[in-house]
């Protein structure tokens, strides 16, 4: 969940950045900012709002529900790697057992199954694990998409310039009067409800 965390804040920081060239390279009154521009700025013209990411993980069912999925999907591939793995196991110990009484055309039949199996096994462990990691990525962009379409719908009236959001690595300071988590959680989650 820390990579989910880290993978998050990555996308809006390059998503800040994007936006702060954006809106400063299409400029098309690119006069040089006075200080009476500045306090105008600061007085409410342009305010940035930010959700706290750890919380709306706890709170948002989409994600509470996302992660349980992710967790009986693992649980599921990994069950079915250890059945593999005990067959492949079981065998090894057959091919032992007979080992002395095995002619030496079995003996290399033997050790070529022996080899392709554990051919087989590490490319389904490979496979496996490549489509553990395809599904948390497809379901870390359904919840960024999520919550991204929200805050268009949420900021429609442009109240905010930015909204980000808040870790405790990255922010260092934050006005509580800007913290939209509570309003995000709640509309993501009745979102979620209705489209249930």
């Amino acid at each position: 969940m820390k990579n989910f965390i880290l993978v998050i804040n990555i996308v809006l920081a390059i998503a800040v950045a994007i936006l702060f060239y954006l809106h400063f390279a299409t400029c098309k009154k690119c006069s040089v900012p006075t200080a009476s521009d500045s306090a105008n700025k600061q007085r409410g013209n342009f305010k940035i709002a930010y959700f706290d990411l750890d919380s709306l993980e706890n709170n948002f069912e989409f994600c509470k529900q996302a992660e349980k999925s992710l967790g009986t999907l693992e649980q599921q591939k990994r069950s079915e790697l250890a059945s593999r793995k005990d067959a492949y196991v079981a065998k090894v110990k057959e091919y032992q057992a007979k080992g002395q009484a095995m002619s030496q055309a079995e003996l290399q039949a033997a050790q070529q199954d022996i080899a392709q199996r554990e051919k087989d096994y590490t490319q389904d462990e490979q496979q496996k694990s490549q489509e553990m990691q395809e599904e948390k990525f497809k379901t870390l962009q359904d919840i960024n998409k999520k919550i991204q379409d929200y805050l268009k719908e949420y900021n429609k009236d442009k109240t905010y310039a930015f909204i980000i959001s808040s870790s405790s690595d990255l922010v260092y300071y934050k006005d509580s009067a800007y913290d939209i988590t509570k309003d995000l959680v709640k509309g993501l989650n009745e979102l979620y409800k209705s489209k249930k």
